[in-house]
């Protein structure tokens, strides 16, 4: 990743705060100023940030798969961030980044990034339980 360590996390730990305060139109800006202000990159660094927060400490080493039923049926967002996740799992930089590439050409970066941010705050909230 080329994008400036600090300012990603500083922009992941910001979108994560207004998605946990249930501020859609401030996550929607903040995703629109990531993409638009640091391009693939930010994105990029942004959604890693927040896979690690979805799958925590202490993951077992090894090759990880997805195990998601009918993924190819799913909402295009929905797939993005179950593939993306399998890739942080794996440790996978080139199809994270390919994946990130991929939902800018066709236009749903954002939508990706928000529907991953939705899944970081519903992972949160279930660890809570």
């Amino acid at each position: 990743m080329t994008a400036d360590p600090h300012r990603v996390f500083e922009d992941a730990a910001l979108l994560l705060d207004q998605a946990l305060a249930g501020d859609r139109a401030a996550a929607v800006e903040t995703v629109g100023t990531v993409v638009g202000d640091q391009g693939i990159s930010g994105a990029l660094g942004v959604a890693w940030c927040l896979a690690g927060t979805i799958t925590g400490d202490g993951n077992p080493s090894g090759l990880w798969s997805l195990e998601f039923p009918e993924i190819d049926e799913a909402q295009y967002d929905a797939r993005w961030v179950a593939r993306f996740i399998s890739a942080y799992l794996n440790e996978d930089e080139p199809t994270a980044q390919a994946l990130v590439g991929a939902a800018q050409e066709d236009g749903r970066l954002e939508d990706c990034l928000l529907t991953l941010a939705g899944s970081t705050v519903a992972t949160l909230h279930h660890r809570e339980r």
